[in-house]
């Protein structure tokens, strides 16, 4: 099984691919956490990473794809993998299947008014990373019960302090919107015409979501 996941920022692609992954014994993969791995090992993608970081430019498409497909040849990638996170533009999704040929694409769907009210209430451990959210949204057919620690401002896993990433604001966040809308929406229909592309819409929690998505997955 190899898929990605599409969807606008918050939308639950790392929640639902971190999950579904053990379950399909498939890795997840995350680009960014990918690129920041690289770098920090110091290899030589990494370095050349490195190189177009330190100046404050974008990693080139095809070295992105160079450390992807080096990461895809890795034995937990044997059964499958999804993707989260990448392609982000049709010329990347182009750039892509020159390497490897995907089964399916997920394309997550919640407005976006929901969307930044989850976004806004997400806090996250300072030590572990873990995450929780303080919105209680249910709306629309929508019910998305708030995911809380059990001592307040405290990580259930690790004790940490939780707290609101600095780009977590409300100006941020509208501008990534903007962003996906103009770059990555596009892929939406390249996927479709290629007839792989499946539409899964956000109604619940991740207890809801995660059996729903990994049916479309499957079907």
């Amino acid at each position: 099984m190899k898929a990605i996941f599409l969807g606008p920022p918050g939308v639950g692609k790392g929640t639902y691919a971190s999950r579904i992954s053990p379950q399909l014994g498939i890795a997840h993969i995350s680009t960014g956490d990918l690129l920041r791995d690289e770098v920090k090992a110091a290899s030589p993608l990494g370095k050349k990473a490195r190189e177009f970081m330190d100046k404050g430019g974008l990693v080139p498409d095809q070295l992105v794809i160079d450390m992807l497909l080096k990461r895809l040849k890795q034995p937990d990638c044997r059964k499958g993998f999804i993707l989260d996170g990448f392609p982000r533009t049709v010329p990347q999704a182009e750039a892509l299947e020159r390497g490897l040929k995907v089964d399916v694409v997920i394309n997550l769907l919640l407005a976006e008014d929901i969307l930044l009210e989850k976004m806004l209430a997400r806090r996250t451990c300072r030590k572990c990373g873990n995450i929780y959210n303080l919105a209680d949204i249910n709306r629309d057919g929508i019910r998305m019960p708030p995911i809380l620690p059990k001592k307040p401002g405290v990580c259930d896993r690790c004790g940490g302090g939780l707290y609101q990433r600095e780009d977590e604001n409300e100006k941020v966040i509208r501008g990534r919107f903007a962003v996906f809308r103009q770059q990555t929406e596009p892929l939406i229909a390249y996927y479709r015409k290629k007839g792989v592309l499946k539409d899964v819409r956000v109604i619940g929690g991740p207890e809801v979501m995660v059996p729903i998505v990994t049916r479309a997955m499957s079907k």
